[in-house]
C-alpha cells in the first residue's frame, strides 16, 4: 500500500507563490507516490478569521481550486472540508487531555502568530491549534506530512501526543507522522519581507492575471544604492533576483552577471521576471479557468472526498475508544 501523506491549507483567502514554492509544487510531484490528502482548513481558519465566515465560505473554493489549478489530478487526490469530518472534532478533543497548557503556550509557532495578530488573551481555539493539527494528521493515518519550518513546533507536538496515547493506552492504534521538509526556502515577499503573506500585501497569487503579475513586479524591491541602469548593481540583495533563481533558473546567473556589470537595468530585468512568472502561471490560469466555470464539480470532489475521509476517520475513532475502553458497539 501508498504511504498517506495529509497536507492542507488553511482557508483564508487565495493561494500565491509563497504557497506554491513550499507546499502545491511538491504536491504535485508527489501525488503519483503517495495516498495524498488535501485538507481544507477551515477550522483553523476560524481561529483568525472567526468574524468573517463570508470569506471562508469563499475560500474553501478558492483553495481547492488553487490546488487543482496547478496540477494535481482530482483522480489520485482526495480533497477534505476540514469542519465536515466529525472524527477530526473529537479526537481533538481526546488530544486535549494530553498535552498541558504549558507546552501550547510555549510553543514558539503559537508565540510568534500570536504576535503577528496583535493577540493579548489568547482563544482555546487559537491555543491549541497544535492539537486540532495533530487530529487532522492522524484521523487518516498519515505517514507523512509537508511542512514549513516555522510548522515543526506543531509537529513535535503531534508526535508526542501521539506516543503518549499508544504507550498510555498499550496500544499501536495511532501512526507516529513524521516531517517532510519542503526543498525550497521560504519565498519573501514582493517588498523584502522575509514572508510572503496574504495579510502583507506583498504576495503574487496563482490566480493573478498577466497585468497584475507585470505590475506588482515593477513594483518589487530592488538594490537601493543603484541609482541609473548602468550602474553596477547588488543582485544579493534584490528580491527580483531571488525570484530569477527561483522561477528563471537558466537565465539566473547571466542575469546576476549582467547586473553586477551595469549591463542590464531593473526595468528591463523586471520584464524578464514577468515574462518567467506568466509562462509558469499560464497554465494554472487555463485550469483555474475551466473550475471556476464548473463549481458544482469542485463542490462534488469536496463531498467525494470528505466522504471518503469521514469513512476513515470513524474506523479511526472507533479504534482510539476500543483502546480507551469507552466504545460500547
Amino acid at each position: 500500500m501508498k504511504q498517506r501523506i495529509l497536507t492542507g491549507d488553511r482557508t483564508t483567502g487565495k493561494l500565491h507563490l509563497g504557497h506554491y514554492v513550499g507546499s502545491l509544487q511538491n504536491r504535485v510531484a508527489l501525488q503519483d507516490q503517495y495516498d495524498t490528502f488535501i485538507l481544507l482548513a477551515d477550522i483553523q481558519a476560524l481561529t483568525t478569521h472567526f468574524e468573517n465566515p463570508s470569506l471562508i465560505n469563499e475560500s474553501i473554493y478558492n483553495v481547492a481550486i488553487d490546488n487543482l489549478s496547478v496540477g494535481l489530478d482530482p483522480e489520485k487526490i482526495t480533497l477534505v472540508q476540514q469542519s465536515q469530518i466529525t472524527s477530526i472534532a473529537e479526537l481533538t478533543i481526546f488530544y486535549s487531555m494530553l498535552v498541558s497548557v504549558n507546552t501550547l503556550r510555549h510553543n514558539p509557532t503559537i508565540k510568534t502568530e500570536a504576535k503577528q495578530y496583535g493577540y493579548d488573551d489568547l482563544t482555546y481555539g487559537f491555543l491549541g491549534y497544535p492539537v486540532s493539527q495533530t487530529a487532522d494528521i492522524t484521523f487518516c493515518k498519515a505517514n507523512l506530512v509537508p511542512v514549513g519550518e516555522d510548522q515543526l513546533p506543531h509537529m513535535e507536538v503531534a508526535r508526542k501526543i501521539v506516543r503518549r496515547f499508544n504507550d498510555l493506552y498499550h496500544c499501536d492504534v495511532l501512526v507516529e507522522p513524521q516531517a517532510m521538509l519542503s526543498s525550497h526556502s521560504r519565498l519573501m515577499g514582493l517588498d523584502g519581507n522575509a514572508k510572503m503573506g496574504k495579510s502583507l500585501g506583498n504576495a503574487i497569487y496563482l490566480s493573478d492575471d498577466a497585468d497584475t503579475v507585470n505590475q506588482k513586479v515593477r513594483s518589487a524591491l530592488t538594490d537601493k544604492n543603484r541609482i541609473t541602469a548602468k550602474d553596477p548593481g547588488n543582485p544579493d540583495v534584490c528580491v527580483v533576483s531571488k525570484y530569477h533563481e527561483i522561477f528563471n533558473g537558466e537565465e539566473y546567473g547571466n542575469i546576476c552577471e549582467m547586473c553586477r556589470e551595469g549591463s542590464i537595468g531593473c526595468v528591463a530585468c523586471k520584464k524578464k521576471l514577468s515574462a518567467a512568472l506568466n509562462a509558469l502561471l499560464d497554465p494554472f490560469r487555463e485550469r483555474r479557468a475551466y473550475y471556476v466555470a464548473h463549481k458544482d464539480e469542485v463542490k462534488e470532489l469536496i463531498h467525494a472526498g470528505s466522504a471518503k475521509a469521514n469513512a476513515i476517520g470513524n474506523e479511526t475513532v472507533k479504534e482510539v475508544k476500543e483502546a480507551m475502553s469507552i466504545y460500547l458497539g
